[in-house]
C-alpha cells in the first residue's frame, strides 16, 4: 500500500471525510447528467456541488427547488444521498456486508466507532443492525401514514411516491420536500395527520439510535442510561419551551399566525419548534416571522439535535453539559453533576471545545458573507447556522447566492455533518503522551 493509502486508512475521522468527500463528488456527477434535469432546465456545476452536499450532509438548503427543476432521476439520486448521508456511508455499507455474511473487521468497527460517535467498540455491530433495523422501520411507517393522507390530494402512485421521498427525508432531518415552488409544508399547515408524523419523524430521526434502542430496550431493563435520560428531557424542554416562544410572538403575527385557528397556531408552533433542530421542514412562511421569532431559531438550529442521530449542530448533550457547568459554577461546586451522575471534567471541556470551535465557525462565515451578499445581518446569520447545523430552513437568501457565497455554505454544510472535532482529529497533529504537567498559576476570571 502506498504511503497515501496508508495516510488515509491511518486515521478513522480522515477516512470517514474522505468517504463522505466522495459520496459527494459522486451525486455531483449523477446531478450533472442530462437525465437528472427537467426539459429546458439546466444545471451548473456549482448548483450540482451544492445540491449533492446538501443531500449527503442532511441539510436541505437548495439552489433550485427539487419538486419542479429535477426529474424523478434526479430526485432518487437525492434521496439515495439523503438515506447515505443521514445513517452513514460506513453503516450502509456494512449493511451490504449483511447480505453478503462478510465479516466486520477490526478497521470499519474503528470507522463505525467514529461514525456512530461511540466511546468504544463494543457491541457496534450490534448496534448498526438496531440502527438499520430501526430506519427503516420507522421510514416504512412514516411512508404509509403519508401515503394515504397524500391520497386525497393525488394520483396513487404520486402519493406512494411522495410519501416515501417525505417520509425518509424527515426522518433523516434532511428538509428536501418535493411539493414544488419551495413551498414545503405550508399547504399543510392546518393538516393533524401531516404535521404530527412530520413531527415525530424528525423527533425520532433527531434522538439518536443509541436512545432509540434504550427506549426498546426499556421494558426488558427498566432503566434508561445517563445519556438516554439527558437526551430526552433537553429534547422534551427545547420542544415544548420553543413552541411556547413561537407561539407568544408569532400569535397576533398577520403573515403567519393570525389567519389560523387555535389548534392550527398550536399545530404550527410545534412544527416550527421541532423542524430548528435540524429537519428544516417549515409550514409557516420564514421570511415573515418576527425578527425576535427569526433569531430564537438561529439559537434552537445552533443546539440542534443528538449525538449518533442524523441531524447536526451542536448536539442537546453538549448544552446540557454547559448549562450544568454553568449552575455548577454558581452553586460553587466543583462537579458537574446530571441526574445524580458526576461527569468527567474531560466531557466538560469537550463540550466546550465544539461550541467555541461551532461558534468560530458560524461567525466567521457569516462576517464573509455579510460582504459577499447584500442582505440583512440576520437573513446570513439565520443560514449560516442552518448550513452549519444541517438544518435547511431559509429565508430566502440561499436562490440569491453569489459563487463565493454558495461555496461557503457548501463548506459550512459540509464541516457541520463531518463535525469540526472530526475535521481537527483528522488533519490535526497525533497528540503525544504528556509526561509532566506545568505549575499552577492563576488568573481573574469575570
Amino acid at each position: 500500500m502506498s504511503k497515501g493509502f496508508k495516510w488515509v486508512f491511518r486515521s478513522p475521522p480522515r477516512l470517514l471525510l474522505i468517504g463522505f468527500a466522495c459520496i459527494i463528488l459522486a451525486g455531483t456527477i449523477l446531478l450533472k447528467l442530462p437525465a437528472a434535469t427537467a426539459a429546458e432546465e439546466t444545471t451548473s456545476w456549482i448548483d450540482a456541488l451544492f445540491t449533492a452536499t446538501s443531500a449527503t450532509c442532511v441539510t436541505g438548503l437548495v439552489t433550485l427547488d427539487t419538486g419542479t427543476h429535477w426529474t424523478t432521476f434526479g430526485q432518487i439520486v437525492i434521496l439515495a444521498l439523503i438515506q447515505i448521508g443521514g445513517l452513514g456511508f460506513m453503516t450502509m455499507a456494512t449493511l451490504f456486508a449483511f447480505f453478503l455474511k462478510r465479516k466486520i473487521s477490526l478497521k470499519e468497527r474503528l470507522i463505525l466507532q467514529e461514525a456512530l460517535n461511540q466511546s468504544s467498540m463494543e457491541g457496534i455491530v450490534r448496534l448498526v443492525r438496531r440502527v438499520i433495523v430501526y430506519a427503516l422501520s420507522i421510514q416504512l411507517i412514516g411512508a404509509l401514514l403519508l401515503s394515504v393522507r397524500f391520497l386525497f390530494d393525488m394520483s396513487p402512485g404520486r402519493a406512494i411516491y411522495f410519501g416515501i421521498f417525505h417520509a425518509i427525508s424527515f426522518f433523516n432531518n434532511a428538509g428536501f420536500d418535493i411539493m414544488g415552488h419551495y413551498k414545503s409544508l405550508t399547504d399543510y399547515v392546518g393538516d393533524p395527520l401531516v404535521n404530527i408524523v412530520t413531527m415525530l419523524l424528525i423527533i425520532l430521526g433527531g434522538l439518536g439510535f443509541i436512545v432509540l434502542s434504550d427506549l426498546i430496550d426499556w421494558k426488558r431493563t427498566r432503566r434508561l442510561t445517563l445519556h438516554s435520560k439527558v437526551v430526552l428531557s433537553m429534547t422534551g424542554f427545547l420542544i415544548g419551551f420553543g413552541a411556547l416562544v413561537i407561539l407568544v410572538f408569532e400569535y397576533t403575527n398577520a403573515g403567519t399566525m393570525e389567519p389560523l385557528s387555535f389548534g392550527e397556531k398550536l399545530l404550527s408552533a410545534f412544527l416550527q419548534s421541532v423542524s430548528p433542530r435540524t429537519a428544516g421542514v417549515n409550514s409557516l412562511d420564514l421570511a415573515s416571522l418576527r425578527q425576535a421569532t427569526q433569531f430564537f431559531l438561529v439559537l434552537l438550529m445552533f443546539i440542534g439535535a443528538s449525538p449518533g442521530s442524523t441531524g447536526g449542530g451542536i448536539k442537546t448533550t453538549t448544552f446540557a453539559t454547559l448549562i450544568g457547568a454553568v449552575y455548577a459554577m454558581m452553586r460553587g461546586k466543583d462537579d458537574v453533576v446530571m441526574f445524580r451522575y458526576r461527569l468527567a471534567q474531560e466531557r466538560v471541556y469537550k463540550a466546550l471545545t465544539v461550541t467555541l470551535l461551532s461558534l468560530a465557525l458560524v461567525l466567521v462565515a457569516t462576517m464573509i458573507l455579510s460582504t459577499t451578499e447584500d442582505h440583512h445581518f440576520l437573513e446570513i446569520l439565520f443560514e449560516v447556522t442552518s448550513a452549519f447545523s444541517t438544518v435547511g430552513l431559509s429565508m430566502g437568501l440561499t436562490l440569491e447566492l453569489t459563487l463565493v457565497g454558495k461555496i461557503i455554505i457548501i463548506v459550512m454544510m459540509f464541516i457541520g455533518r463531518v463535525g469540526p472535532l472530526s475535521m481537527g482529529y483528522a488533519f490535526g497533529p497525533k497528540p503525544g503522551r504528556t509526561l509532566y504537567r506545568y505549575a499552577e498559576g492563576k488568573i481573574i476570571i469575570g
